[in-house]
């Protein structure tokens, strides 16, 4: 799979993306990432991506212009182009499911105050890690190649992300443990203890459901 990051600040990935699991994946060519900073792209002699907008208001508006000529230039017919904005549909477990079967995924990063208008001619999806606004979009194109780079097959073991909250869309995961059975008083429950696997998953079913009814009981909604 490729992975290609449309932003002004490319170098925030770097340290993020050279350690753990994601490294790994590079390494084993089960995912190659690259950067391509839009402000390249800019025909303004200054290299400008950003404007007022049109009508007044506040902020700055990153240009359509050094984007859409960005995307035209790296994207192929397997690309699927994401753009990371607040008004985008909430990413979860089953579009990054979705996601890591793409060939090429390209993210674009935002700035400023948003973004013209005409950069969504280029768009295949808009994307939003939550309901709330940050500074730009690098740290929710952080997320999404995390929660999507480890679903690639091969990546990490298939049990481990079956097993996962949200892979079944009802549930949270159930408690675990491990050793000491005794910590301080705190024991593990006795059923984990027992070697019956049967009562183990029925526990853990039953635990998660709770924990889910407790935690989140939107989801059972």
């Amino acid at each position: 799979m490729r992975i290609s990051i449309v932003s002004l600040f490319p170098g925030m990935f770097e340290s993020v993306f050279n350690d753990s699991i994601i490294k790994r994946a590079m390494d084993s060519n089960l995912v190659t990432i690259d950067y391509y900073n839009f402000r390249d792209y800019s025909l303004d002699p200054h290299k400008k991506v950003d404007d007022t907008p049109f009508g007044g208001g506040a902020g700055m508006l990153l240009m359509c212009q050094p984007i859409i000529d960005c995307i035209n230039d790296i994207k192929t017919d397997d690309s699927l182009v994401v753009l990371l904005t607040p008004s985008g549909i909430p990413f979860k477990e089953s579009i990054a499911y979705d996601l890591s079967k793409v060939k090429h995924l390209i993210l674009i990063c935002g700035h400023y105050e948003g973004f013209d208008e005409r950069v969504k001619s280029v768009v295949d999806m808009e994307l939003s890690i939550g309901d709330y606004v940050l500074t730009g979009g690098e740290i929710p194109a952080m997320v999404i190649v995390d929660a999507v780079t480890r679903l690639i097959p091969g990546v990490i073991n298939e049990e481990s992300h079956l097993n996962d909250s949200f892979s079944d869309p009802l549930v949270l995961d159930y408690p675990n443990y491990t050793k000491p059975r005794d910590f301080r008083g705190m024991l593990v429950p006795e059923v984990l203890l027992s070697g019956d696997h049967k009562k183990i998953d029925e526990w853990r079913k039953s635990q998660a459901d709770l924990k889910t009814r407790e935690v989140r009981p939107d989801l059972k909604s």
